[in-house]
């Protein structure tokens, strides 16, 4: 249902002849790096945003040039999974198009940066030919569909990650204009198409906004899985998956000044049958197609959705759409969002290494080749690899005889595992500038240095190796999941942010506005007493989130649409 007329969005969407537009044709014309109006809100479908280098934006227009046009590519890679051939091909990629790094993001796939439109197709073929796609990487459809970190941990890890995989191609668009445009026709391996053309789930607008389904298996919420428009809770006996919790009604971004707009974590509403996850899925993804607000982008995620028109009554239409009642939800125990960093052995004794990868960005730096070392180690075929949601890398399936292989490499390039503070092995950072055309405030070329400084004040206070989730984003569309950080800092202008505490360490409650336009001296003096608090007076098992409501610096957000309400700032 939709107040009002159509976004702009809308009609491109209708008119774009199933998400061609007049991409092909613009693809040629390279005497612009830019691309049209329309043509930029229809490669987001296709997995890729159009972006500038706003480091040199200034110094450009004082030459009455054009912004130095570049593209972000993203991946569809269902649960974070890339085989050693894989990594080397998108090694190359990065070398030869894009910006010589590999970027980890949330959604536990990579993106290239600094691609010119020239070498755009290149690069989509190029991906292709590794077995890889970006199409629905972005845009008014699902996304990419994350699950556990290591589907290699346990049979019921592995379950996760192939019914992520399967919901990840269900939920492709029909259409074959990606093929069209970037493959010259080559299908994608596995995805449906119809003839004639029609999409079969999302119709002629596709859906209003973005929409991601995510999939965990306890006592580990490493995707957080509340914070997403459907997630599926595992529910795990004698060592299988038995069927499913569902969640709805997540979702992070929100915009300064506007209280209409806020972050929300997902309801429970029931359980399911491993039999019935995708049904359920799609019932929960064709009510937000029918119901969504199509008007207003702002007000346009599942999460309005369900506040607009109430959750008896969602839950309500999904039983109805079903054909049967979702049974009541089964219980089941979280304990951290985060990953676990250094060894893992799996149930099938094989190694797996959890790299801890700074704001997620693999690069090559004096004294830590970090992007070097991995490709040496993918040059061997001796693991696998896999993102995770906390932006960090798992290198997967490893024996016993070539654990000591990985080690030996990675000292060699400095990136033998050392000890990290525990904040900042919880620490996630999102792209921000100078890329996003978003970002109000750096993120990833800010959070190092600030958490050096935060590190300071937790070795005063004995706290070094307390884990404390820190997350960073340089505006407040949430990419980085800021609002469920213990300590979280959302960008306002060029080096001030809103200071937020309180969120579970679990990822189940958000945190709460502590402080705002807060510059780096002030963040540190605000949290300095506070971190000296909780090393005092902190209960045996209490996390810094739990705290700080404990100790009155902050209320507990324990309704979502309450996010705004009860701030009192310091």
């Amino acid at each position: 249902m939709t107040d009002g007329k159509p976004s702009k969005t809308e009609h491109i969407k209708e008119n774009s002849h199933f998400l061609r537009g007049t991409i092909g044709e613009g693809l040629v014309h390279v005497e612009s790096g830019a691309v049209g109006e329309d043509d930029f809100q229809l490669l987001k479908f296709h997995g890729t945003y159009m972006q500038d280098d706003r480091d040199v934006r200034g110094e450009r227009a004082k030459k009455k040039l054009d912004k130095a046009f570049i593209f972000m590519v993203r991946l569809r890679i269902p649960g974070g999974f890339v085989t050693s051939s894989q990594w080397r091909q998108l090694d190359d990629i990065a070398v030869n198009y894009g910006n010589k790094s590999l970027r980890v993001t949330t959604r536990a796939t990579f993106q290239f940066h600094g691609i010119i439109k020239s070498n755009l197709k290149r690069t989509m073929q190029a991906i292709h030919a590794a077995g890889l796609d970006t199409i629905a990487a972005c845009g008014d459809v699902t996304r990419g569909v994350m699950s556990v970190a290591n589907p290699y941990l346990s049979k019921a890890h592995r379950e996760a990650y192939e019914l992520a995989k399967r919901t990840s191609l269900y939920f492709l668009p029909k259409t074959g204009a990606y093929s069209e445009i970037w493959l010259n026709g080559d299908p994608i391996p596995g995805k449906e198409y119809t003839n004639p053309e029609k999409e079969t789930i999302y119709g002629q607008t596709y859906l209003p906004r973005k929409f991601k389904f995510v999939f965990a298996v306890p006592p580990d919420n490493d995707v957080d899985v509340f914070a997403h428009d459907c997630g599926f809770i595992a529910i795990v006996e004698n060592g299988e998956i038995v069927g499913w919790n569902v969640t709805a009604g997540g979702g992070m971004g929100m915009t300064h000044g506007v209280p209409e707009t806020f972050p929300r974590l997902g309801d429970v509403l029931g359980y399911c049958s491993n039999d019935k996850t995708i049904e359920v899925a799609e019932a929960i993804l064709t009510i937000q197609r029918d119901w969504g607000n199509r008007s207003n982008r702002a007000r346009a995620r599942l999460k309005y959705t369900i506040e607009d028109h109430g959750l008896e009554n969602f839950k309500a239409e999904i039983n109805k759409r079903l054909g049967f009642d979702l049974a009541p939800p089964r219980p089941y125990t979280f304990t951290r969002n985060g990953d676990h960093i250094g060894w893992l052995q799996g149930d099938d004794k094989k190694w797996h290494l959890t790299l801890y990868i700074e704001s997620g960005r693999i690069k090559d730096v004096p004294g830590h080749r970090l992007k070097s070392a991995i490709r040496a180690i993918a040059d061997l075929d001796i693991c696998d690899f896999v993102m995770t949601a906390n932006q960090n890398l798992i290198l997967a399936n490893i024996s016993a005889r070539s654990k000591s292989k990985i080690e030996k490499i990675l000292a060699e390039h400095g990136v033998a595992p050392k000890s990290l503070s525990g904040a900042r092995r919880n620490s996630i950072a999102c792209v921000a500038l100078p890329t996003c055309a978003l970002a109000l405030a750096e993120s990833e070329r800010y959070m190092p240095h600030l958490l050096t400084k935060i590190e300071g004040i937790l070795d005063k206070a004995g706290l070094t190796d307390e884990e404390i989730v820190v997350r960073m984003t340089g505006c407040p569309n949430g990419c980085g999941r800021p609002y469920l950080g213990e300590i979280g800092f959302v960008g306002r202008s060029p080096g001030l942010y809103n200071l937020y505490l309180g969120a579970a360490f679990d990822g189940a409650r958000m945190n709460k506005l502590y402080a705002q336009d807060v510059d780096e001296k002030r963040a540190l003096a605000l949290l300095e007493p506070i971190l000296l608090h909780y090393a005092k007076d902190r209960q045996k098992g209490e996390h810094f989130g739990d705290f700080t409501i404990r100790a009155g610096y902050v209320k507990p957000t324990l309704v979502s649409n309450q996010f705004h309400a009860d701030v009192k700032l310091a």
